[in-house]
């Protein structure tokens, strides 16, 4: 099986941070964000390449430069046409695979791949998803009857309606002929203009992280605020 990691994008939400440096290379504890993610692949055996896409005519080229020539790394410029354009443009180093990974560089998560291929497969799935139900929130909440609050609850551990999704996906090989069928878009976005028709043919699964953490490490102010958080995630991948 074959990762790929998105590490494109112009770091919006990250500025004025991400003008100097991608999002990818966001320090924590004096290593770049992505290295953490590539090193928690990298201890699956069954991840035999990893594929980073990114500019690496721009900024994205400290990614390249920090790895240099690596035997299991490759690197593919970004084709700037969203999501699923970027699989397509990769669609050769694909192939051979009945199934890849794709981890959004800005999520940081302990997800056990292995149990999520499981659900992929048992579920006879063209996509699964990594998702959460259970959220620590950062603010206080309150208690309120008849306009009066009874009680306080600091920063809850709150069950949500709906499953939150990460963007870590698990994708089988037919996900690339429906992209095909998209190409005449600028852009293709893999949730809306794929994964949504899908998942009414019930043909998207959930992989529920369970009690595992996840942060999305949109800027370096975010990972700052919870310090706590991303240590304890990093202990998860046992890095």
């Amino acid at each position: 099986m074959k990762a790929i990691i998105l590490a494109g994008g112009k770091g919006t939400r990250g500025k004025p941070y991400t003008e100097y440096f991608p999002k990818a290379m966001t320090p924590i504890n004096g290593k770049p964000m992505i290295d953490y993610v590539v090193r928690y692949l990298n201890s699956f055996n069954f991840i035999k390449e990893i594929i980073i896409i990114s500019d690496f005519n721009g900024l994205g080229g400290q990614i390249k430069n920090y790895y240099g020539i690596q035997k299991k790394i490759k690197f593919v410029q970004d084709s700037q046409s969203g999501t699923g354009g970027d699989l397509l443009h990769i669609e050769k180093e694909l192939k051979n695979e009945s199934e890849f990974l794709l981890w959004f560089v800005d999520n940081l998560c302990a997800v056990d791949i292995k149990k999520m291929r499981e659900v992929f497969k048992g579920k006879n799935s063209s996509a699964c998803i990594a998702t959460r139900t259970k959220r620590k929130e950062e603010t206080g909440f309150a208690k309120v009857e008849n306009g009066l609050i009874t009680e306080f609850k600091e920063k809850p551990l709150m069950r949500l309606q709906l499953s939150e999704c990460l963007g870590i996906y698990m994708l089988g090989k037919e996900i690339i002929q429906k992209i095909k069928k998209k190409k005449k878009q600028k852009q293709v976005n893999l949730s809306y203009d794929i994964l949504q028709q899908l998942s009414k043919e019930g043909k998207v699964s959930a992989y529920d992280i369970a009690e595992r953490e996840w942060i999305d490490a949109e800027s370096p102010m975010v990972l700052e605020r919870n310090e706590k958080i991303v240590t304890k995630i990093i202990k998860q991948m046992g890095l």
